[in-house]
């Protein structure tokens, strides 16, 4: 290897790097100098220095200063009716209803800043827990350090599955490949050799090489063009979910307002009372505090599931993870502890090798004079003594390449001889061997039985004196990686709360098989002959779930995996219309994490596969997910209460003023459709002072304080109390609907018959006077109602957050806190009205209309359960009737699902395996020795069919009859 920077190479002016004078500076330094690093790298006082001349290496926040985002609360559709509803009240001069909104605006703006404030801290925060690192050379030390005290001139490690840091250009080495996506848009990577830069944002895929830092932070490629090569943010799922609903309330609100807005003004309203009352009518109606509501339950849920040792990258992850209801999960390190125990069983195929030689080889095929890179690096430089390794000196190293599944160094001896040591999977190993038909045989045979008890076998071998002497296979080093203690009862909880778990391995299909039968998975494990072959350039077909869903539907898992087989599982998966959620640790799993709906980077994964995942574990195991799916499932089940009970509001007001506005006339008593003795009515006696609006209205302080009210206690529901479901959640709008409009219009009959009972309180024998509450003035009719809508708003949330009675499960502490302060403070206004306008009532009054509310909750409560039960029947029903369709077909699929299994009952026999141990060797192979001849599974295979038939026939003639 160089001791200097490639670009320092040619010591030709004008062929350094073939650039102009003008860019052989960096920051006004000379890149010459700057760049002339040696093998040692850095030293740590230079690095400090140059540290302070030049800046961390990072990028410079995007983020919005917070008054910027305080500006932008007034910005935008909702403040802008609230700013044109003050405009409105500030040429009428009505200066109460105008400090009122101004307040309303205000208030607003600022929780809804606030709110923004904590979640994009909470968000930041996680993040910041989750800061790349780079391998560096200083002082002539290998070390881990943050990438973002990378300096130009530092001698960096770039190896598979890391981010590359910083721009480097690539030192003397083997080519490495190199995903350049992020910057370029490529699908493809990239290889790069001695010379050539890597740019920072790229991830290394195959190979290990030095390189040196080129330029940091704004100055690198990533830096300057950051704001073109930044991919377009989608739109999530839960954000479209949040779209149409809002969509949905506003093509009500507008309709329904616009009808009021345009029948005042035909009826000789003045406008511009008419404009402000139905301005904020509108804004009362629309659920501006949605967005805050939804992001605040989100943003806590996150802190949660940090606790919890999940960090999510997104928050919109967490409706996701509610929903997820397939779960691919690694082997290793995931389901097991990762954690192998060299054991002594080492069984030697060389007659004059020894343990302690194969020892050796195995540490000459890593790199024993740096960190292990993995376990069984670390078990395998841990189990001899490395001081005997000096030595030797190693001339080159292929680090360990998922594609072929071995290491390789090129050894030098201290006699001058030359030799290459390997080490990796047995089949591979073997296939090397130059008389792997002598030692085949015994090899597989061993290898089999080691994995039937779940032990990995790694073998190793090495050639003669000579660099092109034949491979000698010298033994197998044998290793236990144990379920986790845990793991067990984690898949049962899953399955209980209709999870599916599938493990997706690269062990061989018998370490796979035992594994699942230790864990309770069922051992239908396929190999990858089943799946197809990807061809990304050409595209993935659409129809990869229909042609293969069944097969990847009915395997418990898939052994010998490549990292297109992951990808092409999750997408014939997500095609089928699972929610899929992918575990990984690598840069090969990236790809699948990605595609994903749900991709998770388990404990210890690389920059790579933490970047391509939503969510990032920071605790070892299975328990952890299932965990974070039921913490991400209660705060599902928070936002869809709060929409339902949003929606219910929305309806509750907008119909009771479309109604009242149409139907009653306080001026001229015209809601004679009710009152049959209309000539009695006190409101219309030209005597009376009081001045009564011609159509039913609350004033425009009493929708805002209604609207404060709501939007700023309902926040608290983010901490209700609640029950996680025991299956996957979904958004399923049309029940959403139906339930909360359920509740909203029993909300308006209520106020309706109430509007209907106060402006009758003059009748002798209406229902107010009969409870000594006769002879009501106006404004204290617009009180009443006032209190009463805001009383049942309050309590909807109550039977919104339950599907059986209220009292079912009890609300959140802060909730119910929240709750009663509103109810107290609407019943105190109502009592002490210090404005104009309205008029506050009496005592007895407020207690009569908290009584006929909590009346009218309970119908309204019971009228949820009643519709909740009778959608369950519905939907219980039409899965009756698609059951029934779908007979014939499910007896087919039935058929095919028992060949498949008989066909990996025949993959897990042992001599049926023996074939797949050898590279290049389709899984098969002959049947010496089997358990089962050939011709006994052909006898089976021809009864199994022949009972098939016999129990067609029986469902056919059941079909027929109308018996089945």
């Amino acid at each position: 290897m160089s001791e200097h920077s490639p670009l320092l190479a040619n010591g030709d002016e004008h062929s350094y790097s073939g650039v102009s004078n003008d860019d052989r500076f960096y920051m006004g330094v000379d890149k010459r100098s700057l760049l002339d690093t040696g093998e040692a790298g850095l030293s740590t006082v230079e690095a400090s220095r140059r540290l302070k001349i030049f800046g961390p290496n990072e990028l410079q926040s995007k983020e919005k200063s917070p008054w910027v985002k305080l500006a932008e609360q007034f910005w935008g559709p909702m403040p802008i009716m609230i700013w044109l509803a003050i405009l409105v009240e500030a040429i009428t001069k009505d200066w109460p209803d105008f400090f009122v909104l101004l307040f309303l605006q205000v208030l607003n703006g600022v929780v809804g800043w606030y709110e923004e404030l904590k979640a994009g801290n909470a968000v930041a925060a996680l993040k910041a827990s989750l800061k790349p690192e780079a391998q560096v050379i200083r002082d002539g030390v290998h070390q881990t350090i943050n990438a973002a005290l990378l300096v130009p001139g530092d001698r960096v490690t770039l190896s598979a599955g890391s981010a590359v840091p910083a721009d480097c250009d690539l030192c003397e080495g083997n080519a490495v490949q190199i995903d350049q996506a992020a910057l370029t848009g490529e699908s493809f990577p990239v290889t790069m050799a001695t010379g050539d830069n890597a740019k920072m944002g790229s991830t290394v895929v195959r190979g290990e090489i030095e390189a040196v830092v080129s330029a940091t932070g704004g100055q690198t490629f990533f830096g300057k063009t950051a704001s073109l090569i930044s991919s377009v943010d989608e739109v999530s799922h839960f954000q479209k979910i949040l779209i149409r609903i809002t969509m949905f309330l506003m093509a009500i609100s507008f309709v329904l307002v616009g009808f009021c807005l345009g029948y005042l003004i035909y009826n000789g309203e003045d406008f511009l009372e008419a404009i402000a009352f139905c301005v904020v009518l509108l804004v009362a109606s629309i659920p501006i505090a949605m967005q805050v509501v939804c992001t605040s339950t989100m943003a806590l849920g996150s802190r949660k599931l940090a606790e919890e040792k999940v960090i999510v990258t997104q928050l919109q992850s967490i409706e996701t993870l509610s929903g997820m209801n397939m779960l691919c999960s690694d082997k290793t390190g995931t389901l097991t502890r990762n954690k192998m125990e060299l054991q002594d069983d080492m069984p030697i195929f060389h007659p004059t090798a020894t343990r302690e030689e194969v020892l050796v080889t195995a540490a000459l095929a890593a790199k024993w004079k740096e960190p292990p890179k993995d376990a069984l690096d670390t078990l395998v430089l841990n189990a001899i003594d490395l001081r005997p390794l000096d030595q030797y000196t190693m001339m080159d190293h292929l680090p360990f390449d998922p594609s072929v599944k071995r290491t390789e160094s090129t050894i030098r001896g201290q006699d001058g001889s030359v030799f290459k040591v390997t080490k990796g999977a047995p089949q591979i190993i073997l296939a090397l061997a130059h008389n792997v038909t002598e030692i085949q045989e015994d090899v597989e045979a061993k290898v089999l039985d080691l994995a039937r008890r779940g032990i990995r076998s790694l073998a190793v071998a090495r050639t003669s004196d000579e660099a092109d002497g034949g491979w000698v296979f010298l033994g197998i080093m044998t290793f236990l990686d144990p379920p986790r203690h845990d793991t067990k009862r984690t898949i049962e909880l899953a399955h209980e709360n209709g999870i599916g778990v599938k493990m997706i391995t690269g062990d061989q299909a018998a370490i796979a098989v035992e594994t699942c039968r230790m864990l309770g998975m069922g051992t239908t494990i396929l190999g990858t002959d089943v799946l197809p072959t990807a061809n990304v350039q050409d595209g993935l077909s659409t129809t990869l779930g229909s042609d293969y869903g069944a097969i990847v539907e009915s395997a418990d898992g898939f052994a010998q995996v490549f990292p297109e087989h992951k990808f092409l599982i999750v997408e014939v998966l997500r095609q089928r219309g699972w929610v899929c959620g992918m575990t990984g640790d690598g840069v090969n799993d990236a790809p699948a994490l990605k595609k994903a709906d749900v991709g998770i980077a388990v404990e210890g994964s690389t920059d790579a596969a933490r970047a391509a995942a939503d969510i990032v574990l920071t605790q070892p195991g299975l328990s952890v997910i299932i965990n974070a799916i039921t913490l991400s499932r209660k705060i599902f089940q928070r936002m869809r209460n709060y929409v339902t009970y949003r929606i219910a509001c929305t309806i509750q007001l907008l119909m009771f003023f479309f109604i009242s506005v149409l139907l009653f006339h306080p001026d001229s008593c015209r809601f004679q459709h009710f009152i049959p003795h209309v000539g009695d009515c006190p409101y219309n006696d030209n005597e009376s002072t009081e001045a009564v609006d011609p159509y039913f209205k609350l004033p425009v302080i009493a929708l805002v304080l209604i609207t404060i009210l709501n939007d700023g206690t309902i926040i608290s529901i983010a901490y209700d109390n609640v029950v996680p479901s025991r299956r996957p959640e979904t958004w399923n709008l049309p029940r959403i609907y139906w339930v909360s409009t359920t509740l909203g219009l029993i909300a308006v009959a209520s106020s309706l018959l109430l509007l209907f009972w106060g402006l009758d309180s003059w009748n002798k024998n209406g229902v107010l006077a009969y409870f000594g509450l006769g002879d009501l003035p106006y404004d204290q009719v617009m009180m009443m109602m006032y209190l009463k809508i805001s009383l049942s708003d309050f309590m909807t949330v109550f039977t919104a957050r339950t599907d059986g009675l209220f009292f079912t499960r009890a609300p959140g502490r802060l909730l119910a806190v929240a709750a009663c302060f509103a109810t107290v403070v609407s019943t105190l206004l109502a009592i002490f009205w210090p404005f104009t306008e309205m008029e506050a009532i009496s005592l007895k009054l407020a207690v009569f209309v908290w009584i006929y509310c909590l009346a009218w909750f309970f119908i309204q409560d019971l009228g949820k359960v009643l519709l909740v039960f009778l959608l369950e029947h519905i939907d219980n029903m039409n899965v009756f009737e698609r059951k029934v369709s779908s007979k014939k077909y499910v007896t087919q699929e039935a058929q095919r699902q028992n060949r498949i299994r008989m066909g990996s009952t025949l993959l897990n026999n042992d001599s049926f395996m023996r074939g797949s141990f050898v590279a290049g060797r389709p899984v098969g192979g002959s049947f010496v020795e089997r358990s089962m001849t050939l011709e006994q599974a052909m006898d089976r295979l021809v009864r199994l069919e022949a009972e098939m038939k016999a129990i067609r026939a029986v469902i056919q003639n059941a079909s027929g009859t109308g018996k089945l």
